[in-house]
C-alpha cells in the first residue's frame, strides 16, 4: 500500500459519521517553500499520546528539511517542497505503532 492510500486508510478509519464534521486532516504549502501537514487527534487513539519531536535539518539543499511534533491533540508536520511524503510516513509509522499496543 502506497503512502496516499495509507492515509487515506486511517482517515477513513477514523470517520464515524461525527469526527468528519469537526476534525480532519489540513495539508497546506508555505512559503518556505515547503509543506504544513495538521491532523486532528482528538477522538483518535493518538489523543493525548506522547510524540517524541523530529527534526531533520537541511541534507542537500533549503528544500529538504522536516520538522514534526505533536501537542496531544494535533499532529503538525512541516517540511521542505520535497519532503511531504517523508511527514505523511513519518505520521502514519507512529499512528500504526500506537495501533498495535
Amino acid at each position: 500500500m502506497n503512502t496516499i492510500q495509507r492515509v487515506q486508510e486511517w482517515y477513513a478509519s477514523q470517520c464515524n459519521e461525527d469526527w468528519e464534521h469537526s476534525y480532519g486532516i489540513t495539508i497546506e504549502n508555505i512559503d518556505n517553500p515547503g509543506w504544513i501537514v495538521k491532523i486532528d487527534l482528538t477522538e483518535t487513539n493518538l489523543y493525548c499520546v506522547p510524540f517524541e519531536e523530529f527534526q531533520r535539518e537541511q541534507r542537500d539543499d533549503e528544500l529538504d528539511w522536516v520538522s514534526c511534533k505533536s501537542d496531544g491533540v494535533k499532529f503538525i508536520g512541516a517540511c521542505g517542497a520535497r519532503n511531504l511524503e517523508e511527514v505523511l510516513i513519518i505520521f502514519l509509522n507512529w499512528a500504526e505503532r500506537v495501533g498495535r499496543t
